[in-house]
């Protein structure tokens, strides 16, 4: 009789709880409520009254871990080539965490996160502005 392979044991760490409802952010000095507008296996959706900015949330698992925040705010505004038209624009950011399934504690990871947007946030977000400007 073969002996069979050894498979290595897993731990696997999900949470069955939600996002609050609603969700609250601010662009520009103002404050947004997002309601939420969808929920699903690993996944959420926060979009505010008038449509224009949504939250996404969502969580995959395989060989590894991949939590995702997205925000989108889309506006309408004239199209510059056809200035009488208005057209819908939009712009996304996103914060991808991607674990191993071993080898990291939430705590861990929480402090990784935090020290990327406390290095994005310092000196009144000047790296968010030389991101935007294509530095590198």
């Amino acid at each position: 009789m073969d002996a069979q392979p050894v498979r290595p044991t897993t731990i696997v760490r999900t949470v069955a709880v939600a996002f609050a409802d609603p969700q609250s952010v601010t662009i520009s000095g103002t404050a947004i409520s997002l309601p939420r507008t969808s929920s699903g296996a690993n996944t959420g959706a926060f979009t505010s009254a008038d449509g224009l900015v949504q939250m996404q949330v969502s969580n995959s698992y395989g060989k590894r871990y991949r939590r995702q925040l997205k925000l989108t705010q889309s506006k309408i505004s004239a199209d510059p080539l056809v200035p009488s038209q208005n057209v819908r624009s939009s712009m996304s950011c996103y914060i991808v965490v991607d674990v191993p399934v071993n080898g990291f504690t939430v705590a861990e990871e929480k402090a990784l996160v935090d020290a990327f947007t406390a290095y994005l946030s310092a000196s009144t977000g000047a790296k968010v502005t030389h991101l935007l400007g294509g530095e590198n």
